[in-house]
C-alpha cells in the first residue's frame, strides 16, 4: 500500500465524488478509479459504495480513512523533523488535554519558550482521557495532560502541582444557589448533567453514594460550554471542574462539592518517546517554571 494511493483514497473520501477528487489531485478520472479498484483488490475489501452522484464509505472504508489520516500525519511530522535545520531550534509540539484550568501553566511555559525560539509551534488537541491516551500511544501526541489516576507503568510523567476541584454549575435562581457548597443528598432528586468520561462519572457516583440507576441523569456532555447552555436553559445541574466557565455577570453560578472532591494532574508521555529538541526544551522549561513557582510559595 503506497502513501500516494492513501492520499488518493482520502481525497475521494473527502470529496465524496470521483470527478471532484480527480480534479483536486490533477488526475484523470479513469486513472483515479483504477487506483481505487487496485487498492480494494489489494486489501480484499470493498471500501466504498459508488452511487450516481455520491460515494459513501463502507465500514472498512471508514476504518481505513481513520488509519490513513493517522499514517499521513505521522509521515508529515517525520519529514518536518528530519528536514529541520540544526542551526535553529524549531518544530511542532503536540499536546493532548481535556478541559482544565491547568492548561494555563502549559500555555505559560509555551509562551516563554516561543519568546526564545519563535520557530516552535504548539498544537493543543482537546479530548477526554481515552482520546488523549489513544493518540499518545499512536505517536500522534508528544505529551498528554491527564486528570486523576494514570497508568504509571505505561507512561513517564510529571506530576503538576495544580488540582482541579469538582463542583456543580447551576442557575442563580436554583434552590441550591444560596448555599456555599453542595452535598450528595442535595442532588439525589435533582436532574443531573454529567461528563461523558467513564472515569470521571465513576468517581462522581462514589461521591454521590448512589448507583447510576438511582440518579436522575438527563444528559451527558464532553464540552462544558454545551453543558452550560443546557444548564442555562433549565435542564439541570452540571457536574464540572472549577474555573472552566466564567459565571461573572451570567445567570449561572458554581458551587464546590462537600466533602471536597479533587483531581490531581499529570503531564505524561510514552516511555519509548524520542523527543525532538523543541519538545525537550519545553519539558525542561515547564519543570523549571513549576520549580520556581514552588519556591515562591515556600513549598518543599
Amino acid at each position: 500500500m503506497e502513501l500516494r494511493v492513501l492520499q488518493y483514497f482520502l481525497a475521494v473520501a473527502r470529496e465524496q465524488n470521483i470527478s471532484a477528487a480527480a480534479q483536486s489531485l490533477h488526475l484523470t478520472q479513469p486513472t483515479l478509479s483504477r487506483q481505487l479498484r487496485e487498492l480494494e483488490e489489494e486489501l480484499g475489501k470493498q471500501l466504498m459504495v459508488r452511487g450516481n452522484r455520491k460515494i459513501t464509505l463502507t465500514q472498512e472504508g471508514m476504518l481505513l480513512r481513520k488509519r490513513a489520516e493517522e499514517i499521513l500525519e505521522l509521515v508529515d511530522r517525520a519529514e518536518r523533523e528530519v528536514m529541520r535545520s540544526d542551526d535553529a531550534v524549531s518544530g511542532d509540539i503536540y499536546i493532548g488535554t481535556g478541559e482544565t484550568d491547568g492548561v494555563r501553566q502549559i500555555a505559560r511555559a509555551a509562551n516563554r519558550l516561543q519568546a526564545c525560539y519563535p520557530g516552535i509551534r504548539f498544537h493543543i488537541v482537546s479530548g477526554d482521557a481515552v482520546d488523549v491516551c489513544e493518540r499518545l500511544d499512536k505517536g500522534l501526541l508528544d505529551f498528554g495532560v491527564l486528570l486523576g489516576d494514570i497508568d504509571k507503568t505505561k507512561y513517564h510523567y510529571m506530576e503538576l502541582p495544580m488540582k482541579d476541584t469538582w463542583g456543580v454549575l447551576m442557575r442563580r435562581d436554583s434552590p441550591l444557589a444560596h448555599r456555599d457548597s453542595v452535598s450528595p443528598r442535595d442532588l439525589w432528586d435533582k436532574p443531573l448533567i454529567l461528563s461523558r468520561q467513564v472515569d470521571n462519572k465513576s468517581g462522581l457516583y462514589r461521591w454521590l453514594r448512589r448507583e447510576p440507576s438511582e440518579l436522575h441523569t438527563v444528559a451527558t456532555y464532553n464540552l462544558i460550554y454545551n453543558a452550560s447552555l443546557m444548564v442555562d436553559e433549565g435542564m439541570g445541574y452540571a457536574f464540572t471542574l472549577d474555573k472552566l466557565v466564567n459565571t461573572t455577570g451570567s445567570n449561572l453560578c458554581f458551587r464546590p462539592l462537600k466533602p471536597r472532591l479533587e483531581l490531581g494532574m499529570y503531564l505524561v508521555w510514552k516511555k519509548s518517546q524520542i523527543f525532538s529538541r523543541a519538545a525537550e526544551l519545553f519539558l525542561e522549561g515547564l519543570d523549571a517554571q513549576l520549580a520556581a513557582g514552588t519556591e515562591e510559595t515556600g513549598e518543599m
